[in-house]
């Protein structure tokens, strides 16, 4: 077999990139992934990250799009697992919370207003970003329909919780806080 055929035996070359770049930012920081780290996990020449993502930020912005999915979907699933809207609002914290301390550096590269403008997430970014408020929205409305208050607040409510939220997660990346604090900090708010 020639060189050149050798780089494709993965069958999904691009995912095999992606998951080998997760892998390597579970360990350590974006700011410290290297393309040609990628492609030697990968199993792959160097230059092959380059024909999949044009250069080191574009792999970093999918891989944060991979992120940012497995955050979403950690959320959706919290949320599911609860039908008391109190409770489900605060797993919704709890996830969020969890998923930053589990993964910081995932969690990291999700935030990252370089490779993904608040203004302009991009086409793979903006629905996960969409289906994110769509679920906070959803979570408030219900929690605010249970104690009989109309929803003329719900966005400037989600903005507080998300705030909050994003908030814990710091202090606890930062080891200010417990995660084991979180859940009671937020039952506390929403009681």
């Amino acid at each position: 077999m020639s060189r050149s055929s050798s780089g494709y035996h993965h069958g999904d070359l691009r995912r095999a990139l992606l998951d080998a770049g997760t892998e390597l930012l579970e360990e350590q920081a974006p700011a410290r992934v290297s393309l040609r780290e990628v492609a030697r996990r990968a199993g792959v020449s160097h230059a092959a990250p380059y024909h999949h993502f044009g250069d080191r930020g574009g792999l970093l912005k999918a891989i944060g799009d991979a992120c940012m999915g497995d955050f979403v979907a950690r959320q959706e699933e919290a949320a599911a697992a609860e039908s008391d809207p109190a409770e489900r609002l605060v797993a919704v914290g709890e996830a969020y919370v969890s998923f930053a301390a589990e993964r910081p550096h995932a969690f990291a590269l999700v935030f990252d207003p370089e490779l993904c403008p608040p203004q302009d997430p991009g086409p793979e970014r903006g629905p996960l970003i969409a289906r994110n408020e769509a679920l906070l929205a959803e979570c408030v409305a219900a929690w605010l329909a249970d104690r009989g208050r109309a929803a003329e607040d719900l966005e400037a409510l989600g903005t507080a919780f998300w705030g909050t939220v994003h908030g814990l997660a710091t202090l606890v990346g930062e080891r200010q806080l417990e995660l084991a604090q979180v859940g009671p900090a937020l039952r506390a708010l929403v009681r």
